[in-house]
């Protein structure tokens, strides 16, 4: 009896007390874009993966369903919205964290998984996703065609 209680209970304790994660630490990652975000028409953007060498994620800032503050993401846009305002997100949609892509005829990101759509400023266009994409902090990097980027190196 009592192992049939400490097997069901085991995974529940887990939840609840994760283990600590080993070697994570905050970091700066520099990301090289196809094209310079200042460079980026109304309504353009361009896709960045986080770097393999060191083992890097990014960090997304706010958001909220599957993209809380501080969640992890390996990719993300950088984007000029219609109006002009540069915006850095990251891939993951916030329903379920399902990778983005850029719709560019019609001007959106849409989420393969389930439908949802986002305009080019992040909010949500159709649902199912409740919440708009997360941003990532980010500021422009020692070149045009580079930012940085608020990350997380993993230590496996």
């Amino acid at each position: 009896m009592t192992a049939t209680i400490v097997t069901g209970l085991a995974p529940i304790l887990v939840f609840l007390w994760p283990a600590h994660s080993k070697g994570q630490k905050k970091t700066s990652v520099t990301v090289a874009l196809d094209k310079p975000i200042d460079q980026l028409a109304n309504g353009e953007a361009t896709k960045f993966a986080a770097p393999t060498t060191p083992n890097t994620a990014f960090v997304m800032a706010d958001g909220g369903g599957d993209n809380g503050a501080g969640e992890l993401a390996f990719g993300g846009f950088a984007v000029r919205d219609t109006k002009g305002t540069a915006h850095v997100f990251a891939i993951n949609c916030s329903h379920l964290g399902c990778p983005i892509a850029l719709n560019s005829t019609a001007g959106s990101f849409d989420c393969p998984c389930h439908g949802s759509r986002f305009h080019l400023d992040g909010t949500v266009l159709h649902g199912p996703a409740a919440f708009p994409l997360s941003d990532l902090s980010w500021t422009q990097g020692d070149t045009p065609n580079t930012i940085v980027v608020d990350g997380l190196e993993l230590g496996f």
